[in-house]
């Protein structure tokens, strides 16, 4: 007997069907979706809080950040300069966040050990300030 071509699509369809609910449901977690080369603000400010930076600086919207050692980072985003010497870009701050000395040796900002994208991330928060 010769099936009807829809009655055929649809008993494929449904053969198909239990493939595609048992790969949907696999328990194995999605990479994150890929940073931006701008980074990522919330989480910059999210990470200021949690290096400490704020013991050290006024940073405007983040809690508990009203150091007074270094400058406030308040309109940092509209600043021409980076610690009185780099120009204020993404590149020089990423740079002077994970490595401070190596822009002002004897500077008094320590090394905080931060990685390449927390830096990024901590940048884009800070050039939102302005």
């Amino acid at each position: 007997m010769k099936l009807p071509r829809r009655l055929w699509a649809f008993g494929a369809a449904l053969g198909v069907l239990p493939v595609g609910v048992v790969t949907g449901c696999s328990s194995v977690s999605q990479p994150p979706p890929p940073q931006s080369q701008q980074g990522l603000p919330d989480r910059g400010a999210e990470l200021i809080s949690r290096y400490g930076c704020g013991s050290c600086h006024t940073i405007p919207g983040v809690n508990r950040a009203d150091g007074l050692v270094g400058p406030p980072l308040t309109r940092f985003g509209a600043r021409s300069y980076i610690a009185g010497e780099l120009p204020n870009n993404a590149d020089n701050l990423r740079r002077w966040i994970s490595d401070p000395q190596s822009v002002e040796p004897g500077t008094a900002m320590p090394n905080l050990g931060v990685d390449a994208i927390d830096a990024q991330d901590i940048a884009a928060y800070l050039q939102s300030l302005d």
